[in-house]
C-alpha cells in the first residue's frame, strides 16, 4: 500500500505534464529571445554584439562611406548602389553612410537635411533594398532611441565627442557607437568618450580620428593620432575627407564663409592611414564616381593592391 501512494504521488497527471511542456516551451522563446538580442545587439553588461564583432574582424579594414547628407531617396539609392559595387569588387565591408541632419552647417542657410522623420525612412528603405548596415548622425540625446530602430551604427559628431548626455544616450541603445575625435582634442580625449559610452553597459563603441586643427582654417591629419587612440580600447577608424577640410576657408558672397577642403590629398590621407593601421575607413562622397584611384592598402605588414573609387566631398 505504501508503494502504491508513493507511486501515485510521483505520477504525474496530464494537466502536470501540460504545464510543465509548456513552461518549458516559454523557457525556450524567452530564451530564444534573449539571444537575438545578444546576436544582434549585445543587450547585457559587457556583450559585445555579433556586428561589431563582424567589424573588428573585417579584413584589412571596413569602410563607411556614402553622401554627407540626404538629397533625396533617389539620390541616396543611386549612391549605395555604385558605392557597393565598388566595395563588393574588391572585398572591403561596406557599412553606408548619410545623415537626415547636418546640425553643425557653417551657415544658416546651407542645406540640412530632410529631418529626422522622412530621413529615418529614407535610410531604412535603402537599408532594405541593399541589404547594408547603416551609419548615420546623431546630435541630440532624444535622437538615439528612434535612430538606432533603423541605424546599425550611431555616430557622434566631433564638436560633440564629450557631450555625456549624449554619449549616455547613444550606448544605451546597445547599437555600436562610433565617435569622432574633436578638432579641438588630444588622442587621449576618446578613451573618455569610450568610457562613457561602455559606462552603460554598452562595449560596442568606435572612436575616429577626424584631423586635428591647425591655425584658424586648416586641418592636419597627425598619424600619431591613430596609435595614441588605441589607448581607447577599442577600433580606431580614419576619416580620410573630412580631416581635410579648411573651415570656414572660403569667402562666399555677401562676407560669408564656407568650408572648403584639399579633395586632391584624399588618396595620400588615405594610404597614410592604412599603413599605420586602421580598423576602418569613413569617406564622405559625392556623386562624382567617374575617376578611379589605385591605392595600395597596407594591413598588418602586408603589401596588398586593388581598385578603388575616388570619393571625394
Amino acid at each position: 500500500v505504501k508503494q502504491s501512494k508513493k507511486t501515485d504521488v510521483n505520477r504525474k497527471s496530464p494537466k502536470h505534464k501540460n504545464l510543465a511542456l509548456g513552461s518549458r516551451r516559454v523557457f525556450q522563446i524567452a530564451s530564444g529571445c534573449l539571444n537575438i538580442c545578444i546576436y544582434n545587439f549585445g543587450f547585457m553588461d559587457g556583450m559585445e554584439s555579433k556586428f561589431y564583432q563582424e567589424l573588428k574582424a573585417a579584413d584589412p579594414f571596413f569602410v563607411m562611406a556614402g553622401p554627407n547628407v540626404i538629397q533625396s531617396e533617389e539620390h541616396l539609392f543611386k549612391m549605395c548602389r555604385q558605392i557597393k559595387h565598388v566595395t563588393d569588387s574588391v572585398g572591403l565591408k561596406l557599412v553606408f553612410k548619410s545623415s537626415f541632419d547636418k546640425a553643425n552647417r557653417t551657415s544658416a542657410k546651407s542645406f540640412r537635411g530632410p529631418g529626422i522623420d522622412e530621413g529615418l525612412k529614407i535610410l531604412k528603405a535603402c537599408k532594405t533594398t541593399f541589404d547594408v548596415p547603416i551609419v548615420t548622425d546623431i546630435h541630440e540625446p532624444f535622437q538615439a532611441e528612434p535612430v538606432s530602430q533603423v541605424a546599425d551604427i550611431l555616430q557622434i559628431p566631433a564638436f560633440l565627442c564629450r557631450q555625456t548626455d549624449l554619449l549616455v544616450a547613444a550606448g544605451q541603445t546597445g547599437k555600436v557607437i562610433s565617435i569622432k575625435k574633436g578638432q579641438f582634442c588630444a588622442a587621449s580625449v576618446m578613451r573618455n568618450s569610450a568610457d562613457k559610452v561602455r559606462g552603460t553597459g554598452n562595449p560596442n563603441v568606435a572612436v575616429c580620428e577626424r584631423g586635428t586643427m591647425f591655425g584658424y582654417s586648416d586641418l592636419i591629419v597627425d598619424p600619431r593620432n591613430l596609435m595614441w587612440m588605441r589607448d581607447a580600447n577599442c577600433p580606431v577608424l580614419a576619416d580620410i575627407t573630412h580631416s581635410l577640410q579648411q573651415p570656414a576657408g572660403r569667402a562666399i558672397g555677401d562676407g560669408g564663409v564656407a568650408s572648403g577642403g584639399l579633395r586632391d590629398m584624399i588618396p595620400c590621407i588615405a594610404r597614410t592611414c592604412v599603413a599605420v593601421g586602421v580598423d576602418g575607413i569613413f569617406m564622405a562622397s559625392s556623386a562624382t564616381f567617374q575617376n578611379f584611384v589605385h591605392i595600395v592598402l597596407l594591413k598588418n605588414g602586408q603589401h596588398v593592391s586593388s581598385n578603388a573609387s575616388q570619393m571625394i566631398y
